[in-house]
């Protein structure tokens, strides 16, 4: 009697197919996103690329013609001049080459969250009105170190991030498994 079924038992399990996972991984890779110490070192490098450039040209030109160049009101011509550099270095570097010098110095590249390419649009929200907000307001640009995707306010305003050139960072996602062969996206694991 016990051999009866043990027999069943076992025609049971060789009838039924032996079941597929639900979920099958992918495995992709991201870009890894620069932190706040990287960007701020390439900041850096820009501020004394732009001073430079500044103290070069600028100041020259105004000494020459006899102007002040002391003023340390934001009206200032000196002031005026020295914004438009300041804020065309970071609005031209960005859109031809997707980085500017400090940031080539060091790796990294401004990247859209929603297109390929950096619109003039995303970059004059980028660069100018939110870097002015961030320079302006510089705790703002701390959250760059406490955010996931390393994003400071300029970056939310235009959705945009910083990521490293040649860094990518290996990920797991795990897929439904619908009908067949057909997959669905869930959430990443």
């Amino acid at each position: 009697m016990t051999d009866h079924v043990n027999t069943d038992a076992a025609e049971r399990a060789a009838a039924t197919p032996p079941s597929q996972p639900e979920n099958d991984l992918v495995l992709f890779y991201e870009r890894k996103t620069a932190g706040f110490w990287m960007r701020f070192w390439a900041y850096l490098v820009d501020i004394l690329l732009i001073s430079a450039v500044s103290s070069i040209l600028i100041r020259p030109l105004f000494a020459l013609f006899g102007w002040e160049a002391t003023e340390s009101v934001w009206y200032a011509p000196y002031a005026i001049l020295t914004a438009v550099v300041f804020y065309g270095y970071f609005v031209l570097m960005t859109k031809f080459f997707a980085q500017t010098v400090g940031k080539m110095i060091f790796g990294l590249r401004v990247v859209s969250l929603k297109t390929d390419r950096l619109s003039w649009a995303t970059l004059l929200f980028r660069e100018w009105i939110g870097r002015f907000i961030s320079v302006t307001i510089l705790p703002l640009y701390w959250i760059v170190g406490f955010t996931p995707l390393k994003q400071g306010v300029h970056d939310f305003i235009a959705d945009t991030t910083v990521v490293h050139e040649e860094a990518y960072r290996k990920q797991q996602m795990a897929r439904k498994r619908l009908e067949g062969s057909r997959l669905q996206e869930s959430e990443g694991i």
